[in-house]
This record gives structure tokens, C-alpha cells and sequence, in this order.
């Protein structure tokens, strides 16, 4: 279960129509294939990402499908994974096999948080061992890029309004942590921490105006903020400080996912132990358990991931 499902839920997603299925992060076996499927078989142990390239527009082409022009969301343009099955089109195109070492409730986080820190962290902030990174909020997503980050030897400050998260960013390898419930300047606390200059990279993984200005704010000089949480609502459309922007020479990304076809050095780090997604499983439930479990993710009250393992 992911904040993106609670966001559908709450109707922030023009997508979605009900009668609906939610569930877009999943891995599990392959049940039956459609006729032009050429590279699975009945009984393949996969995942996938949660964003399904269609292969052929120019997005695809150039292999970033995860910005396809006509991309499919389970549980979102199309039933999802909270379901004992569930259809996936363009099938060559987005599943990935996994590993025997990895399993199903590892992999199930995979689709969206996991590889979308990956990515975010790796791929969009392009971080290097050494580097101060800010991860503002301990959720999911900025978990799962406190571990990816401390696995890459980067030296990690992990943001959050609750103690109880960041004593568990602190577990997953963040050096430092602010709780930044009352601070009145969480980028002059970030910038303390990282030897005074502020971080190389800064993630904003929550969507709000706070948190997306604070992780700007956190940086130092050509420093890179990538943008992971979703804005919804009033935080649509954050008052950016460009001046800033433009004189400190900083970079603003975004982070949508990732392609199936760069889950392969991924995969290599959690088959080899070096990540460990699932030390973010908080727990397990059973499908029926879902509906009630849903509303209550507005409140950002778990720490770590619940994951539906059971019908």
C-alpha cells in the first residue's frame, strides 16, 4: 500500500473512475499470457514498475518509458493489484524477472517507492559516494532513499516531523536527523549538519510547499533538488524561489518512477544483500483488511510499508 493509492482514493487523479480497483506496486507469478506475448511464460516469478510503457511512442524509443505518452497505471487508468490477479498490458515491454533471492514482499514494493528513490537518488540526483544528501520526509519513498543513498556511501540527513521515523531513517544509514516539527529554518539546520554549505542532493520525497522550499533551501551551490512527492490540492503550485534558483546555479528535477528496463542494477544490489527493501515491510495484511487500512494513510501515522500478502 502506497500514499499514491490513498491520493487516488481521496480523488486527486483525473484517472480514476469508480467502479475501481486500486494498486499499483505488485510482484507475484504469471498466471496466463495474451497471444503476442513472446518473452514470458506461465508460472515466471516478476514484478513491475507502476508506470507500463507502451514500446512504441518516441518516449518509449529513447527508453524512457516511464514517461510513455501512452502510459498505463494499474490502479490507476486500469484496474489494479489489490485483487488476487490483475491484467497487465504491454507485457515484454514492463515486467522484469526477479531474482530467487528476492521476494514477493520485497518486490512488491519495488513498482513505485523503491525504484522511484533508485532512480531519484541514482539516475536524477546522480549521487556519489561522499556527498551530503537531504531526504525531507521518512516516508516510503524518503526511506527508501535514506538505505539507497547509504548504500552508495553517501553521507545521509534525514528530515521528518516524528521521532519515531527517524530513529528509523537512523537504522537504515542516515548520519543525521532533524525533526523539524516546530524549527523555524529547516535549511539552516540541514546546511549545520552537512559541514555548513548544504547538501549535493535534496529530495523532497512528501509533495508540500513546506517541504519542497525546505529541500531547495537546503542546498549548496549547483546543488541538485529532485522532486518525488506529489503535489496535490493547495501544494500544486509551490512558490519556488528562483532567484536562489538562478544565482546559486541550483538544478530542479523530477522523478517519475522507473523504466523496467534499468531495474537490473537494482536488483544485483538487493540479490547481493548490499539493499534490503524488505527491512521496510512495518506489515503484512490480508486483502479484506485494505479498505479500512486505505483512509487511514492520510494520517502518516506508519512508519515503514504495509504490503497485502494474503486473500
Amino acid at each position: 500500500m502506497c500514499l499514491s493509492d490513498w491520493h487516488g482514493w481521496m480523488g486527486h487523479d483525473a484517472d480514476i473512475h469508480p467502479p475501481h480497483v486500486p494498486g499499483h506496486e505488485l510482484a507475484g507469478t504469471v498466471a496466463a499470457v495474451g497471444t503476442g506475448v513472446r518473452t514470458w511464460k506461465v508460472g515466471d516469478r516478476v514484478t513491475t514498475p507502476f508506470c507500463l510503457g507502451c514500446g512504441a511512442c518516441d518516449q518509449c524509443r529513447a527508453g524512457q518509458h516511464q514517461v510513455c505518452d501512452r502510459y498505463y497505471q494499474p490502479g490507476f487508468t486500469g484496474w489494479g493489484s489489490f485483487a488476487e490477479y490483475v491484467a497487465l498490458p504491454y507485457a515484454d515491454e514492463n515486467l522484469v524477472a526477479l531474482p530467487d533471492a528476492v521476494g514477493f514482499a520485497a518486490a512488491a514494493l519495488l513498482g513505485c517507492r523503491f525504484a522511484t528513490a533508485y532512480r531519484a537518488v541514482v539516475l536524477q540526483g546522480r549521487l556519489r559516494a561522499g556527498e551530503w544528501i537531504a531526504v525531507h520526509a521518512c516516508g516510503g519513498v524518503g526511506l527508501s532513499a535514506v538505505m539507497i543513498a547509504a548504500a552508495l556511501g553517501a553521507r545521509v540527513v534525514a528530515v521528518d516531523v516524528r521521532d519515531e521515523k527517524l530513529a528509523f531513517a537512523r537504522q537504515l544509514g542516515a548520519e543525521v536527523t532533524i525533526n523539524a516539527a516546530g524549527l523555524a529554518d529547516v535549511p539552516g539546520a540541514v546546511r549545520q549538519a552537512s559541514g555548513g554549505d548544504g547538501a549535493h542532493v535534496s529530495i523532497d520525497a512528501l509533495g508540500s510547499v513546506a517541504t519542497c522550499v525546505n529541500s531547495l533551501g537546503s542546498l549548496r551551490k549547483q546543488g541538485r533538488h529532485v522532486q518525488v512527492g506529489l503535489m496535490t490540492g493547495e501544494d500544486s503550485h509551490p512558490p519556488i524561489p528562483m532567484g536562489a534558483v538562478i544565482a546559486r546555479e541550483l538544478e530542479i528535477r523530477g522523478s517519475h518512477g522507473m523504466a523496467a528496463r534499468d531495474y537490473r542494477p537494482m536488483l544485483d544490489l538487493i540479490a547481493r544483500g548490499s539493499l534490503e527493501p524488505e527491512r521496510l515491510v512495518q506489515r503484512t495484511i490480508a486483502l479484506r483488511e485494505a479498505a479500512a487500512a486505505l483512509p487511514r494513510m492520510g494520517a502518516f501515522e506508519d512508519v515503514g510499508v504495509t504490503v497485502i500478502d494474503r486473500f
